[in-house]
């Protein structure tokens, strides 16, 4: 549905974008992390039509963003950092007005109201100004200028900024229900939300593609081995370390902090070895309880900044595929 080749954007001496690439599939939801003035929302402008590339070309729903950009912006819903609402308007009014500049038929724009307002929660607003509404209510209203004219692909940038707690779990809520009908590329600096919103990851730095991949995978690419985490209830911590450390594959048995009657440990695998089956039927087979048994990986934080360094060697740059 998205497709980047070779991208490259530059103002005057500043290169912003440098010759990045990536794909986004039809129907997924996938989280752009980056630092401030990494490219982010460079990116997101050229994929709008907003500013031209240097070089470089990016597809957008089967459409040049130069050569095409009328058909692409057809095609696009856009949420800003900064919602674009005009505060002294009405919700519905204001809507009426995006769909018209949207070009939806004038027989079909009261329907589209109506729909988008249910979809994003605004029904109950739609006859008040919008000055007068609170902060995570002015982003549902931008998400719905956004979808009104039911574009394949949107680009939400920062969707949930400034909301406290509550108003960000409605928005991620929001956002999830719009998947597979809507491709979603959502720049955000809440990891928390990547993990649960999206499905994949692109990570820019300093204007350098550094990883794209899926969420669980990033969890577990700084591991050179599979290492498990497991708590075993009915024995002693000793018992349970040593029926662990002979199962087969097992290169080693941290300790965790156990609490009374619950034995805690890290396993770390040999290479290649897949460990889970095996420490799970050693438990059961003892005739201990299995209260846990999980896969380790490093936060999606931790991965973040390790990616994000401003100092990296030379050749250090890694796309995961």
């Amino acid at each position: 549905m998205i497709t980047v080749e070779g991208l490259t954007k530059r103002y005057a001496r500043h290169v912003a974008v440098k010759n990045i690439s990536f794909e986004v599939g039809k129907g997924q939801i996938v989280g752009f992390l980056g630092k401030n003035g990494a490219g982010k929302t460079t990116t997101m402008r050229v994929l709008t039509c907003f500013l031209p590339p240097t070089s470089g070309k990016a597809n957008v729903a089967g459409f040049d963003v130069v050569e095409q950009s009328l058909e692409v912006r057809k095609r696009i819903g856009y949420l800003p950092e900064t919602p674009p609402l005009y505060p002294e308007m009405e919700v519905a009014d204001y809507l009426v007005f995006v769909a018209k500049l949207k070009g939806i038929p004038s027989p079909e724009i009261r329907r589209r109201v109506d729909e988008v307002c249910d979809r994003t929660a605004i029904a109950s607003v739609k006859n008040t100004i919008i000055g007068k509404l609170s902060k995570g209510y002015r982003q549902r209203v931008g998400i719905a200028q956004a979808i009104i004219h039911n574009p394949p692909v949107l680009i939400l940038d920062e969707p949930t900024s400034g909301l406290d707690p509550e108003q960000q779990r409605e928005a991620r809520q929001l956002i999830a229900s719009l998947s597979g009908d809507h491709t979603i590329i959502l720049s955000t600096h809440i990891l928390s939300e990547v993990e649960q919103s999206c499905s994949s990851v692109i990570i820019i730095n300093n204007g350098e593609i550094v990883a794209v991949d899926s969420v669980e995978n990033l969890h577990h690419r700084g591991r050179a081995n599979e290492m498990v985490s497991i708590e075993v209830s009915g024995a002693s911590p000793a018992a349970v370390r040593q029926r662990l450390e002979q199962v087969p594959g097992v290169a080693r048995v941290i300790s965790r902090d156990s609490r009374e009657g619950v034995a805690a440990f890290e396993v770390e695998a040999l290479e290649n070895a897949f460990l889970r089956p095996h420490l799970a039927r050693a438990v059961v087979e003892a005739g201990w309880d299995l209260n846990e048994l999980k896969m380790v990986g490093e936060s999606l934080e931790e991965i973040f900044l390790e990616l994000t360094k401003s100092e990296r060697k030379e050749g250090e740059l890694a796309v995961a595929q």
